[in-house]
């Protein structure tokens, strides 16, 4: 029998960290991580396992110190804080073992400090080397042969899991991507050939998370509409489910594009009660998409703008990634990122520069082309040398987009061009069912009105800047006027956290010797 301790590092503060958020949403963290609670899952029952979250808890390193195996995973925005906690471990004597998408694509990365390297997906090689630990028999790199077929992925051990500390639940549905995007690294990591869940494995989950008090819930697919087919068939079992047990629950997903094409598939997300998608847009510029494979951006249907639109219209609200950078960028990108953001009404941009990850198609170019900073902390924040901008003049027009779209009268311009003018009619489908439910209907209310207040009161208690206090109430007594509805009072209430998160990280950024945090 082992003793096992697995660890997600702390992040550094990043657009959807929510650092600046979480006290006034009333959490630790936004959402668990979810490989930990499923190699929990697949360990064996013989062993003892603990999970240790840094972004909710420090690490006992004492404790560590005395267990049999440590395990440390972690993302690429993760890995100095990676390398920070598994020196300090093997300054204890531990055994560190090492996963995770970071490892996965430069698997160098940490050297002798970690006895053992997990390549890729581990549901084979994480049993396979407990059995062989336990023989003394083990290998230092395990890597699978074959991508996991996902109908065999056990339920995630959310019992090791401090529920209560996070904003969000999660669930992962599928795993990969048909696309072949020249900078991605998802499908270095899982793959282009989508594999997916069943309902009964999907809806087992769910009703986990429900019984920990999680209602509203992130599905963590890459790209949830990957396979189309087969998501349709899941989804149509997900309404029926949620039909028969009140609508609980709330979701938001991320997906390409072509979701826009696709009225059907909408509908069905709809009546999920999928309320949020978050698409790759990456840029207005149709070179740089072309020139970085994304042409799923550019099929004919319409223009992106009016793609973006359709979700909206079918009862979605888009958040988008936003890249700046590319070959054909120049210094006319910085505008037309701007124009784009406004015109398509999205509220939450992730606007990064480019840069190129490990493995991916993109780091193979560049470091052909003579074109990559393989510093660990690029002086610009990003390791691409880009073609017709300087590499002080991306970082700067870079820091003033997301200044400018997250400026009072800029990021509330839009949000009330989506939700006043353009009058999003989130959850339509769950409204529709509670009109026939008045008491569920009315509990319902009750708790948004109650969590809208909630953080009304925490933002006029935490926000320090006098004059965004009084900008946000502002904000929301002009919402109270013209859109009472509970689900949007809270909303807007949400949304003013969010933006006080961006705008205190960009202020920082923006004092000379700052780090860069590139959200990309």
């Amino acid at each position: 029998m082992a003793e096992i301790v697995l660890i997600n590092p702390r992040f550094e503060p990043s657009y959807w960290g929510l650092e600046h958020a979480l006290p006034v949403i009333g959490a630790k963290a936004v959402l668990p991580v979810a490989c930990l609670p499923l190699l929990a899952a697949l360990t064996p029952g013989e062993h003892k396992i603990t999970i240790c979250d840094e972004n909710i808890e420090p690490i006992d390193f004492e404790r560590c110190a005395r267990a049999d195996i440590v395990g440390v995973t972690g993302m690429i925005v993760q890995r100095g804080r990676m390398k920070a906690i598994i020196a300090a471990l093997k300054e204890r004597g531990a055994f560190v073992v090492v996963g995770g998408p970071w490892v996965t694509v430069q698997e160098d990365y940490f050297g002798a400090l970690v006895d053992v390297v997990f390549v890729g997906e581990a549901e084979q090689t994480w049993p396979r080397f407990l059995a062989e630990w336990a023989s003394r028999r083990h290998s230092r790199r395990y890597e699978q042969a074959e991508r996991t077929d996902m109908a065999t992925v056990p339920a995630p051990r959310l019992d090791l899991l401090r529920m209560s500390a996070y904003a969000f639940g999660s669930v992962q549905i599928s795993r990969g991507c048909p696309f072949a995007c020249e900078f991605c690294d998802i499908i270095v990591v899982f793959g282009r050939r989508p594999r997916i869940k069943g309902s009964a494995q999907v809806i087992a989950e769910l009703e986990a998370l429900l019984a920990l008090g999680k209602r509203d819930v992130f599905i963590v697919d890459d790209n949830l509409i990957g396979n189309k087919k087969a998501i349709k068939a899941v989804l149509q079992d997900l309404v029926a489910w949620q039909q028969a047990n009140g609508y609980k629950m709330s979701f938001f997903t991320e997906a390409s594009l072509d979701l826009a094409d696709d009225a059907e598939l909408m509908q069905l997300m709809v009546d999920v009660n999928i309320d949020t998608v978050f698409v790759g847009i990456e840029t207005p510029n149709d070179a740089a998409l072309r020139e970085t494979k994304k042409l799923q951006n550019v099929r004919s249907g319409g223009t992106m703008v009016e793609k973006v639109h359709r979700i909206q219209d079918a009862g979605m609200e888009v958040w988008s990634g936003m890249i700046l950078g590319f070959d054909s960028d120049d210094a006319s990108i910085f505008e037309a990122q701007r124009r784009f953001i406004r015109e398509a009404r999205i509220v939450h941009a992730m606007v990064g520069m480019l840069a190129a990850i490990p493995r991916t198609p993109l780091h193979a170019r560049l470091a052909a082309e003579g074109r990559l900073d393989r510093s660990d902390e690029p002086a610009f924040g990003t390791n691409v040398i880009p073609l017709q901008i300087d590499r002080a003049a991306l970082r700067d027009g870079y820091l003033a987009v997301l200044r400018d779209l997250h400026e009072p009268a800029e990021y509330f311009g839009r949000l009330d061009a989506l939700y006043l003018d353009a009058g999003l009619n989130l959850q339509r489908t769950r409204q529709r069912y509670l009109r026939t439910h008045p008491l569920k209907r009315l509990a319902l209310s009750l708790r948004l009105l109650g969590e809208a207040l909630g953080i009304f009161a925490r933002l006029m208690r935490h926000v320090p800047d006098a004059n965004l206090r009084r900008e946000y109430r502002r904000r929301l007594w002009r919402v109270v006027k013209r859109r009472r509805e509970p689900l949007v009072l809270q909303t807007y209430a949400i949304k003013c956290a969010m933006h006080h998160h961006v705008h205190t990280m960009v202020r920082q950024m923006l004092v000379e010797g700052q780090r860069i945090t590139n959200s990309f």
